[in-house]
């Protein structure tokens, strides 16, 4: 079975910063890319940055310049740091691979997520 533990959530105040961090199966660290899903509350779930094998970044409009996203393929570990943190950054952070991990069986291989809150 695929395992995605996302962790270092929390709350901070606006303009603080945040480090995420994931932990994923091999299998879907071999995809050529990985990627930080956002789903605020009563909103959808959103790309906000992603990573090729290597290297290559892509970020959302609305954290570019703030994010920063990074992966270790050795330790099957990605991260993302987050700085100047806003209110709107307030979600639950998730990690998958980008497009999202696909078997045979689905493609509904979602983790627990890590709350990241941001004081208004």
């Amino acid at each position: 079975q695929v395992q995605l533990v996302e962790s270092g959530g929390g709350l901070v105040q606006p303009g603080g910063s945040l480090r995420l961090s994931c932990a994923a199966s091999g299998s879907i660290f071999s995809v050529n890319a990985m990627g930080w899903y956002r789903q605020p509350p009563g909103k959808q779930r959103e790309l906000v940055a992603a990573i090729t094998k290597s290297g290559s970044t892509n970020y959302a409009d609305s954290v570019k310049g703030r994010f920063t996203i990074s992966r270790d393929n050795a330790k099957n570990r990605m991260y993302l740091q987050m700085s100047s943190l806003k209110p709107e950054d307030t979600a639950v952070y998730y990690c998958n691979a980008d497009p999202p991990y696909c078997s045979p069986y689905g493609c509904d291989y979602w983790g627990q997520g890590t709350q990241v809150t941001v004081s208004s």
